[in-house]
């Protein structure tokens, strides 16, 4: 198993393999360690195979990062298929039933058709989106506030919303919750008569902003709540100066996709997709 003290050994690998996948920034990295399995390949005591994960609910995890070091390029879909074989009974000794990958671009995904060899199914498909400049349409609902997460008086809330707007598939358990407030730069709720009635959160990686998730409870549905925290999104990432602002969302989520349109955000044309293994 690997731990934080690798955390150099990996960053090398992300600088220099030729087939690398990464669903994490940097700063993520020492958490993902740290909390979830994550397994490697050693020659003596240079790490030349990894593969990390993260755990979103009791039963659902995600494939978060592989990498093979460029000397064992030639080697990668075996080097692939050890490293799955040493995952799964972690994995399965913390409850995990379903593995899970995600991918932008279902024709030229490199991992796509290994995994899919590795007794993986298509389970969903999903859209890209990419916004490259700062304009908005509307301010949103100006009687809704917006300030900074509170974990400890906003779990419940965070969490209803979870059971209200997601399968499981998507939903965030308080441990998620946590790893998310202590490594993204922006995670703010809305607020509404004094509830909490959604939230949102973004990444940075370089010059580049992932809008990850805007959620609004059903039952305020139509009140202008999900353009305001989008608007406060959009004010975040001029502030941090990026060049694109990227998303994905499922491919039946058309109030989402009503959403980003109405905001400039522009659909790629290549479909992203998520491959399920049942453990």
């Amino acid at each position: 198993m690997l731990g934080e003290e690798d955390i150099p050994a990996i960053e090398r690998l992300l600088r220099t393999s030729e087939y690398v996948y990464q669903r994490f920034t940097l700063s993520e990295l020492p958490l993902l360690l740290k909390r979830y399995p994550a397994v490697g390949l050693w020659n003596d005591s240079t790490l030349y195979g990894f593969l990390l994960s993260q755990i979103i609910s009791s039963s659902l995890a995600w494939f978060s990062g592989f990498g093979v070091s460029w000397t064992e390029s030639k080697e990668y879909v075996s080097v692939l298929s050890r490293l799955l074989d040493q995952l799964y009974e972690p994995l399965r000794s913390q409850g995990v039933q379903y593995f899970h990958y995600s991918g932008n671009d279902s024709d030229n995904d490199w991992l796509r058709s290994l995994l899919l060899g590795q007794g993986f199914i298509p389970y969903r498909n999903l859209y890209s989106y990419d916004k490259f400049d700062y304009k908005i349409p509307t301010t949103g609902n100006q009687a809704v506030a917006i300030r900074n997460v509170d974990l400890a008086s906003d779990m419940p809330a965070l969490l209803r919303i979870e059971e209200a707007c997601f399968e499981d598939l998507w939903r965030y358990d308080p441990f998620s919750f946590q790893d998310i407030a202590s490594t993204h730069p922006y995670f703010v709720v809305a607020e509404l008569n004094g509830e909490v009635v959604g939230y949102q959160f973004n990444a940075l990686d370089d010059d580049y902003g992932y809008l990850v998730r805007i959620a609004v409870h059903p039952s305020v549905a139509g009140q202008m709540i999900g353009a305001r925290l989008m608007a406060e999104a959009i004010y975040f990432f001029e502030r941090a100066r990026v060049s694109r602002i990227m998303l994905n969302t499922q491919e039946d989520n058309y109030h989402a996709h009503r959403l980003y349109e109405w905001f400039g955000f522009i659909r790629l044309q290549q479909k992203g997709f998520v491959l399920r293994k049942r453990l």
